[in-house]
């Protein structure tokens, strides 16, 4: 949830305006706003280049992946996979727009675990895909714009591991 909604519900809970305290901190929030909606727009510009690089960086890390009887063998099965890094990359901006990681938790990680256990997806495998991803997506940006960035990514690989 964003500082701006937390700061709401908490004085609405409460019946009350927010403290001057809590208005500098939505004040501190507005100001990376234009930061935060670079970056993500770097993010979303480069989806299709992002993806291309993190699965081409997983596949030759884990080439038994795409390997016969592997969890990415075949088209449809790589298909699937190159949508999932899509999808995790999506949950990514959505934290870095709101300043938290709520998002993407509620979004999408409640049940991640158990979803990929059931279709027989080795979870190892998915944090590995993440790490990728993050490599590839912070590849792209300023060193500044990437520690803003990473925090998010480091969410989604800790939150499956």
């Amino acid at each position: 949830m964003s500082v701006v909604s937390q700061v709401i519900l908490n004085a609405d809970e409460e019946l009350r305006y927010p403290s001057s305290g809590e208005l500098q901190s939505i004040q501190a929030f507005l100001k990376t706003g234009e930061k935060r909606t670079r970056i993500a727009a770097i993010l979303a510009d480069n989806e299709k280049k992002i993806v291309q690089a993190a699965s081409k960086q997983l596949w030759q890390k884990r080439p038994d992946f795409i390997a016969p009887g592997g969890n990415a063998y075949g088209d449809r099965q790589r298909a699937l996979c190159l949508r999932d890094y899509g999808w995790y990359l999506r949950l990514v901006t959505y934290g870095i727009l709101a300043g938290d990681k709520d998002p993407i938790e509620s979004i999408g990680l409640v049940g991640v675990r158990e979803m990929y256990n059931s279709l027989g997806v080795p979870v190892p495998g998915m944090v590995e895909s993440i790490r990728c991803l993050k490599a590839s997506s912070l590849a792209l940006l300023t060193d500044e714009d990437a520690a803003e960035a990473a925090p998010y990514f480091d969410y989604i690989i800790q939150s499956m591991s």
